[in-house]
């Protein structure tokens, strides 16, 4: 919602250039306040930034951002391309990551996740396959680069405080962005620095970026790259319900019943996880 508020006053890519400057430099200064190596040494450390970068952040947001200006491409059809990027994570960690192939019950899981999706967003069939071709195969590049950039992260062996590597790979993805706005005849003029647009690029500044990055590495370190992905399948909810507590959108069957297939994709993926946590919670019920 914040990304399609934005567009209206900022370019494209110099707006998705400009949310990682804000969000780089505030992480800069938490990294040289919360760790103890806020700069990377080492090419095996130097090389995990530029993962982040070049994959995660600047080739992710630059293809992101350019795909959904076209009007031909509904938010329905970015959604339904974007949540292949679990399904895109699956098939690289099989090349470089095989201690983190899932079970074929995960399997499964993973695909009701994606069918969810696409319950939920109700894209239009001949949308989905017709009109906005260029911009649709940009949105899949992106989701394909989010993918490597999350398995080749754990791929590569050096250890980076999350702090440091969130930090370092923001900056070098902005600056590789406004090199890329730059070269597209993006211009600081062509902003119209209206409430509504510092407002979406404060909020993505700080919290979707800053903060949720913060979330996202520290989860891509302890659950890898397939599970953390599954966030993919969570975003259509997620902007369902920003559209019906701020936009007064209601939410349809196709709402509801994707949610609950989404929801026992996720079940069969995090089987094991929700079974440990039974006991605990039985007693904590209990107790109440």
């Amino acid at each position: 919602m914040a990304i399609k508020a934005g567009l209206s006053y900022i370019p494209p890519v110099l707006f998705a250039a400009l949310r990682y400057d804000i969000a780089g430099v505030l992480m800069l200064g938490y990294a040289f306040y919360a760790t103890d190596q806020p700069i990377p040494r080492g090419r095996g450390q130097w090389a995990l930034v530029g993962v982040g970068a070049t994959l995660i952040i600047a080739g992710y947001h630059t293809l992101l951002f350019i795909g959904e200006t076209d009007p031909a491409v509904t938010s329905a059809a970015a959604a339904v391309i974007v949540s292949l990027s679990p399904v895109l994570t699956t098939g690289f960690a099989r090349v470089f990551l095989p201690d983190e192939r899932l079970t074929l019950v995960g399997t499964v899981g993973l695909a009701l996740g994606l069918v969810g999706v696409v319950v939920l967003s109700n894209p239009d069939p001949d949308n989905l396959l017709s009109g906005g071709a260029v911009a649709k195969l940009l949105i899949f590049a992106a989701a394909t680069a989010f993918a490597l950039g999350s398995v080749l992260t754990r791929r590569i062996e050096a250890s980076l405080p999350i702090e440091t590597l969130e930090a370092w790979a923001m900056v070098g993805g902005a600056a590789i962005m406004h090199g890329v706005s730059l070269g597209l005849g993006e211009s600081p003029a062509d902003v119209a620095w209206t409430p509504e647009a510092i407002a979406a690029l404060g909020y993505l500044s700080v919290v979707a970026s800053a903060v949720g990055f913060l979330i996202y590495f520290d989860l891509l370190d302890r659950l890898g790259p397939i599970q953390i992905n599954l966030v993919s399948y969570v975003a259509p909810i997620a902007a369902a319900i920003a559209g019906w507590a701020v936009l007064a959108e209601v939410p349809t069957v196709n709402t509801v019943v994707g949610f609950t297939i989404i929801c026992v994709g996720f079940v069969l993926v995090k089987r094991r996880a929700i079974r440990s946590e039974l006991p605990r919670i039985r007693q904590l019920v209990s107790r109440s």
